[in-house]
């Protein structure tokens, strides 16, 4: 990837360097990195940096610019998000609409659609979950039992969904039914949005290992929406939600895996505190962990280069690829954190209060099912790229 700027785009990162320095100030400073996809610590100060961006223009850049985006090319993207990192300001609280919703509206969702849900996601004013896995059908969205039938000019929804991120703040909901209960299992599905604020929807917190309440289960019983309110085709659902999902394990991660840098030096400065650094084994662990930090890093550019062109790889394959080392790496990269911090990483504070270290812990336990088992995206490497026999399935 030829990481070399043209004048213009040196300008542009210019433009973003010194928009972040002048904006990362007061609380912003004070919450540098706080949040992440599994932790809604700070959550009122995360929405105030969205609207913050939003004011600036930082928002859903690559959008059009009459949905509130700035046209963005890839590279500028890939500019901001480098800047973004370094600058390290709080985790953005507003994902779903922005990263997952809305590139899949903007792909499969008809005109009406756009211009009705676009604008309030980069304005910071409707927020989103997603209504994708079931309680027994995780990674296995095909067998979804949520249904949806049409009652006039409305669906009638009921079922449940789980592992909703943020579910709890979200205005709208973007949820895979099943409306063709005599179709094959990929057939049959659509996307469905569904407005949260009415009798039919139950929204329901669970609390993590953090201690935490960041993520929900969503239960639907003869909830309702307009029949106009399916993202591409009815019965078509199946291939809308792989798009979104292709998003969330592609460029959505790019920001977060450089974040994992941030991670990889306090660490470093644990260990140097605690006078662990003398422990050869430690040490060891200590370079893996950058190494693996910067090895995420370059496997978002090559992700970058696929989807722009400039790359043999399929983005979907390298999406796949990021994803799975990704998980891995980020789990030991955890485990080091703690013996970095020595018995100290055993004690926590007032209420369950974690210091960061800690947080990356037990939230990256999670990186093997969350965004797509390491399982299942093992089994498409071996059968898309690979070309392996699919793995047996039971009758």
């Amino acid at each position: 990837m030829d990481l070399s700027l043209s004048p213009e785009l040196a300008d542009f990162q210019e433009e973003v360097r010194t928009w972040l320095d002048e904006h990362v100030v007061g609380e912003f400073a004070r919450h540098r990195g706080v949040g992440f996809s599994w932790d809604a610590e700070a959550w009122d100060l995360r929405l105030a940096w969205d609207r913050e961006l939003a004011a600036g223009g930082w928002l859903c850049m690559g959008w059009p610019h009459e949905y509130g985006g700035r046209d963005a090319t890839v590279d500028q993207q890939l500019i901001f998000q480098l800047e973004y990192a370094r600058a390290d300001p709080p985790f953005r609280a507003t994902t779903q609409g922005q990263d997952l919703f809305g590139p899949t509206l903007l792909h499969s969702g008809t005109a009406e659609q756009k211009a009705r849900f676009l604008p309030p996601i980069t304005r910071v004013e409707e927020l989103w979950g997603q209504g994708f896995s079931e309680p027994s059908n995780g990674s296995d969205l095909a067998g979804l039992r949520t249904r949806a039938r049409r009652d006039g000019d409305e669906w009638v929804i009921d079922g449940q969904k789980v592992w909703t991120s943020h579910g709890g703040y979200a205005d709208w909901m973007y949820v895979l039914c099943r409306t063709d209960p005599e179709a094959p299992r990929h057939k049959g599905i659509s996307m469905l949005v569904v407005p949260v604020d009415q009798p039919g929807v139950d929204v329901r917190w669970i609390r993590n290992s953090l201690g935490g309440d960041d993520f929900c289960e969503v239960f639907f019983n003869e909830a309702r929406t307009r029949a106009d309110l399916v993202v591409g085709e009815v019965n078509g659902g199946w291939g809308v939600a792989m798009g979104a999902l292709g998003t969330e394990r592609g460029t959505t991660l790019l920001a977060e895996h450089l974040r994992v840098q941030h991670e990889v030096r306090e660490i470093i400065e644990a260990a140097k505190a605690n006078g662990r650094t003398p422990d050869a084994a430690l040490r060891q662990d200590l370079v893996q962990a950058w190494t693996d930090a910067r090895i995420m890093e370059w496997n978002g550019r090559r992700l970058m280069s696929a989807i722009k062109g400039g790359s043999t790889t399929d983005p979907t394959t390298q999406a796949s690829l990021s994803k799975v080392f990704a998980s891995r790496a980020h789990t030991r990269i955890g485990e080091t954190a703690m013996r970095a911090q020595d018995a100290a990483s055993e004690l926590v504070g007032a209420d369950y209060s974690l210091n960061r270290l800690q947080q990356v812990f037990l939230g990256t336990r999670a990186e093997s099912i969350f965004g797509g088992t390491t399982q299942v995206q093992l089994n498409v490497l071996s059968e898309r790229t690979l070309g392996l026999p699919r793995e047996p399935r039971p009758s």
